[in-house]
Protein backbone atom coordinates (compact mmCIF):
# COMPACT_ATOMS: atom_id res chain seq x y z
CA UNK A 1 0.00 0.00 0.00
CA UNK A 2 1.48 3.48 -1.08
CA UNK A 3 2.25 5.88 1.58
CA UNK A 4 0.03 8.78 2.70
CA UNK A 5 0.41 12.21 5.33
CA UNK A 6 -2.30 14.21 4.67
CA UNK A 7 -0.78 18.06 3.61
CA UNK A 8 -4.24 20.09 4.22
CA UNK A 9 -5.89 19.86 7.38
CA UNK A 10 -7.96 22.27 9.40
CA UNK A 11 -8.02 22.39 13.53
CA UNK A 12 -10.13 23.33 16.18
CA UNK A 13 -8.45 27.05 14.95
CA UNK A 14 -9.95 26.68 11.79
CA UNK A 15 -13.38 28.84 12.82
CA UNK A 16 -15.95 27.59 11.10
CA UNK A 17 -14.11 24.38 9.19
CA UNK A 18 -12.81 22.36 11.78
CA UNK A 19 -13.55 20.45 14.82
CA UNK A 20 -10.66 18.73 15.57
CA UNK A 21 -8.24 18.90 17.84
CA UNK A 22 -4.36 18.91 17.65
CA UNK A 23 -3.86 15.96 19.65
CA UNK A 24 -6.88 14.06 17.85
CA UNK A 25 -5.18 14.91 14.08
CA UNK A 26 -1.88 13.74 15.37
CA UNK A 27 -3.38 10.26 16.93
CA UNK A 28 -5.24 9.73 13.89
CA UNK A 29 -2.22 10.26 11.68
CA UNK A 30 -0.39 8.06 13.85
CA UNK A 31 -2.82 5.14 14.13
CA UNK A 32 -3.27 5.37 10.19
CA UNK A 33 0.63 4.86 10.16
CA UNK A 34 1.21 8.60 8.13
CA UNK A 35 4.74 9.38 8.36
CA UNK A 36 3.79 13.20 8.90
CA UNK A 37 0.94 15.41 8.70
CA UNK A 38 0.73 19.15 7.60
CA UNK A 39 -1.66 21.79 9.83
CA UNK A 40 -2.72 24.37 7.62
CA UNK A 41 -5.26 25.99 9.08
CA UNK A 42 -7.45 29.22 7.70
CA UNK A 43 -5.56 32.25 8.13
CA UNK A 44 -3.70 31.33 10.83
CA UNK A 45 -0.87 29.61 13.13
CA UNK A 46 -2.46 29.84 16.56
CA UNK A 47 -2.00 25.81 16.93
CA UNK A 48 1.26 25.16 15.60
CA UNK A 49 3.33 25.05 18.07
CA UNK A 50 1.10 22.70 20.11
CA UNK A 51 1.21 21.18 16.81
CA UNK A 52 4.72 20.57 16.14
CA UNK A 53 5.05 19.38 20.08
CA UNK A 54 2.38 16.69 19.90
CA UNK A 55 3.32 15.67 16.22
CA UNK A 56 6.90 14.99 17.55
CA UNK A 57 5.88 13.36 20.78
CA UNK A 58 3.94 11.16 18.81
CA UNK A 59 6.77 10.32 16.12
CA UNK A 60 5.00 12.31 13.65
CA UNK A 61 6.89 14.75 11.25
CA UNK A 62 4.70 18.11 11.98
CA UNK A 63 4.62 20.05 8.44
CA UNK A 64 3.51 23.34 9.19
CA UNK A 65 1.56 25.53 6.92
CA UNK A 66 -1.40 27.78 6.21
CA UNK A 67 -4.22 28.23 4.07
CA UNK A 68 -3.98 32.11 3.14
CA UNK A 69 -6.62 34.41 1.64
CA UNK A 70 -5.32 35.88 -1.19
CA UNK A 71 -7.19 38.91 -3.04
CA UNK A 72 -6.07 41.12 -5.26
CA UNK A 73 -5.27 44.61 -2.94
CA UNK A 74 -5.01 43.63 0.45
CA UNK A 75 -4.81 47.37 1.27
CA UNK A 76 -8.33 48.01 -0.34
CA UNK A 77 -11.11 47.47 2.10
CA UNK A 78 -14.34 49.20 0.48
CA UNK A 79 -16.25 47.13 -1.14
CA UNK A 80 -19.90 47.24 -2.83
CA UNK A 81 -22.54 44.47 -4.08
CA UNK A 82 -21.16 44.90 -7.26
CA UNK A 83 -17.29 44.74 -6.61
CA UNK A 84 -17.21 41.92 -3.66
CA UNK A 85 -14.32 41.51 -1.84
CA UNK A 86 -13.12 38.15 -4.16
CA UNK A 87 -10.64 36.17 -2.04
CA UNK A 88 -9.30 32.84 -3.25
CA UNK A 89 -7.53 30.10 -0.87
CA UNK A 90 -3.93 29.37 -1.34
CA UNK A 91 -2.00 26.72 0.63
CA UNK A 92 1.02 26.94 1.89
CA UNK A 93 3.64 25.13 3.83
CA UNK A 94 7.22 25.61 5.23
CA UNK A 95 9.95 23.32 4.11
CA UNK A 96 12.52 24.66 6.56
CA UNK A 97 13.22 27.44 9.18
CA UNK A 98 13.28 29.73 6.22
CA UNK A 99 9.73 29.06 5.17
CA UNK A 100 8.28 29.02 8.93
CA UNK A 101 9.54 32.75 9.70
CA UNK A 102 7.77 33.98 6.12
CA UNK A 103 4.96 32.23 7.11
CA UNK A 104 4.63 34.00 10.47
CA UNK A 105 5.58 36.96 8.45
CA UNK A 106 2.61 36.38 5.60
CA UNK A 107 0.16 35.30 8.55
CA UNK A 108 0.78 38.33 10.72
CA UNK A 109 1.05 41.32 7.81
CA UNK A 110 -2.43 38.89 6.61
CA UNK A 111 -4.02 40.62 10.13
CA UNK A 112 -2.12 43.89 10.28
CA UNK A 113 -2.01 44.66 6.80
CA UNK A 114 -4.94 43.16 4.92
CA UNK A 115 -7.94 42.17 7.85
CA UNK A 116 -11.46 42.82 6.27
CA UNK A 117 -14.17 41.71 8.50
CA UNK A 118 -13.03 37.96 9.56
CA UNK A 119 -10.55 37.84 6.98
CA UNK A 120 -6.84 38.28 7.53
CA UNK A 121 -6.04 38.93 4.10
CA UNK A 122 -2.75 38.54 1.54
CA UNK A 123 -2.08 39.52 -2.38
CA UNK A 124 0.74 38.55 -4.82
CA UNK A 125 2.56 41.51 -3.52
CA UNK A 126 3.58 40.30 -0.32
CA UNK A 127 3.85 35.99 -1.19
CA UNK A 128 6.52 37.30 -3.74
CA UNK A 129 8.56 38.99 -1.41
CA UNK A 130 7.61 36.34 1.15
CA UNK A 131 7.97 33.35 -0.38
CA UNK A 132 11.57 32.03 0.21
CA UNK A 133 11.71 28.55 2.17
CA UNK A 134 7.41 27.92 0.61
CA UNK A 135 6.04 25.11 -0.98
CA UNK A 136 3.13 26.02 -2.91
CA UNK A 137 0.80 22.64 -3.48
CA UNK A 138 -0.70 22.71 -6.81
CA UNK A 139 -4.62 21.53 -6.01
CA UNK A 140 -6.20 19.60 -8.68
Amino acid sequence: MPEFSHLHVHSQFSLLDGAASIEGLVAKAKEDNMKAIALTDHGNMFGAFKFVAEAAAKGVKPIVGCEFYMVEDRHKKSFTKENKDVRAHQLLLAKNPEGYKNLVKLCSLGYMEGLYGKYPRIDKELLVKYHKGLILPLVV
